[in-house]
């Protein structure tokens, strides 16, 4: 399958930084600010376009394992008061507090593996949080930690440590003068020296006018590639473990809607390339599910009018993000359209039969399928034979292909594999 990496990378960082923000208070475009960042000093310590894309997208995912992290872990605990880190007792706080979460590392790391970047990148996730001497999580020093790191690293930190979005050309040089005040603790002497060197109030200026994605599209070249199965289908898990573990109810919801979509796509004879694409749009369909709040995901009751109408936005949240990817329009219309139904009651375009493809009315009735075998907070999962009894109901009521129906069944059905 074609796809262009960091291309891809820079559509999802929205819906990531969106989860962020609402799980633990993270400035709400945080991994892209630190991409921002990076490729500065990455530029400046001439990487190679391969090893610079790399930066880039490794910075925008440096914190992928946070969802994850706070769901089985973290306890919400008070973030720290980071205006004069250069204090002892502050640093020691800052080195024991919240970006101090080994465990996000490690976790961050084993799932980075799954991403089929271009150059060696072991070990960056894992030691983004080391201190130059030795007083980070893993107690690494500086001499031991790759440079990518310690450019993720300090870059995290210039966005957790001041607003960047809002810093004046005064406030900006009083910020460099914080962070020349924790070389040797927290950074190495190069890596201030190259932050100072490499990125200047002119450049920081594109982050506030512009924006971060448009000018790396601009100035960072990336291409589309050609990945095999298992590097698209690492892919896709990396990113619905994202999707699922923002809300405890959907746990394995995407990837388990992204299976059955394989399925059934060597069931109806889809060549590799358009099963393996079919697969992709399953795994990414409720992306736009991380801009919903948790407190309407995880609700146990029904939706309120307003509650829903906010949930509907997700279908149209997911086509606008994925439709920023070159080359996979046809995935971006399959994922944003598995709410609509075939009388026009759907969301979010409310289309009817005839504006319904195959694949779009195949990937509703997975999705459907997926949802009524699952547990959730307001139900029991279903099996399978009720499940398809309360789909054949929908399609005699004109919601959902009834022939579908009928091949999920002879798909799914106890025993019978394709």
């Amino acid at each position: 399958m074609k796809l262009n990496l960091t291309d891809t990378l820079y559509a999802l960082s929205f819906a990531l930084d969106t989860v962020q923000y609402e799980m633990g208070g993270i400035s709400n475009q945080h991994g892209k600010n630190v991409a921002f960042i990076s490729y500065f000093m990455g530029k400046y310590l001439n990487y190679d376009n391969d090893k610079l894309n790399d930066l880039v997208g490794l910075a925008i995912l440096h914190d992928n394992a946070f969802t994850e992290y706070v769901r089985e872990e973290y306890n919400n605990g008070e973030l720290l008061d980071y205006d004069d880190l250069v204090n002892t007792k502050e640093i020691d706080k800052l080195r024991n507090g919240f970006l101090s979460l080994p465990r996000h590392n490690v976790v961050g790391e084993e799932a980075i593996r799954l991403i089929p970047f271009r150059t060696d990148v072991k070990n960056v996730i894992l030691y983004h949080h080391e201190n130059a001497d030795g007083s980070g999580p893993l107690k690494k020093h500086d001499y031991e930690v790759n440079e990518m790191a310690q450019i993720i690293h300090i870059a995290d930190m210039m966005d957790v440590l001041f607003d960047l979005k809002t810093l004046t050309e005064k406030q900006f040089d009083e910020a460099i003068i914080k962070i020349k005040k924790l070389e040797s603790k927290l950074f190495s002497k190069k890596m201030v020296d190259t932050l100072i060197n490499s990125f200047t109030y002119n450049d920081l200026k594109h982050l506030q006018t512009e924006g971060v994605i448009p000018y790396l599209k601009r100035e960072l070249k990336s291409e589309v590639r050609e990945y095999n199965e298992k590097q698209i289908k690492g892919l896709c898990l990396f990113f619905a473990r994202i999707i699922d573990y923002k809300s405890s109810v959907t746990k394995n919801h995407s990837l388990g809607v992204a299976e059955k979509c394989m399925r059934m796509a060597k069931y109806y004879e889809f060549d590799d390339d358009k099963a393996l694409r079919f697969y992709f749009a399953g795994a990414f369909h409720d992306i736009g599910k991380l801009i919903i709040n948790n407190d309407i995901l995880e609700k146990p009751g029904k939706l309120t009018v307003d509650e829903f109408e906010n949930i509907k936005n997700h279908a149209k949240a997911t086509e606008n993000i994925l439709i920023q990817i070159e080359g996979i329009e046809d995935i971006a219309g399959w994922a944003g359209k598995h709410h609509e139904k075939l009388d026009g009651s759907g969301y979010n375009k409310s289309l009817f039969a005839d504006d319904l493809c195959f694949e779009d009315r195949l990937l509703a009735c997975v999705d459907i399928y997926q949802a009524l075998t699952e547990k959730r907070s307001y139900k029991d999962k279903f099996l399978h034979d009720d499940s398809i009894d309360i789909m054949k109901e929908m399609a005699r009521n004109n919601k959902i292909d009834a022939k579908i129906v009928d091949d999920i069944d002879k798909c799914f059905n106890k025993g019978e594999e394709i």
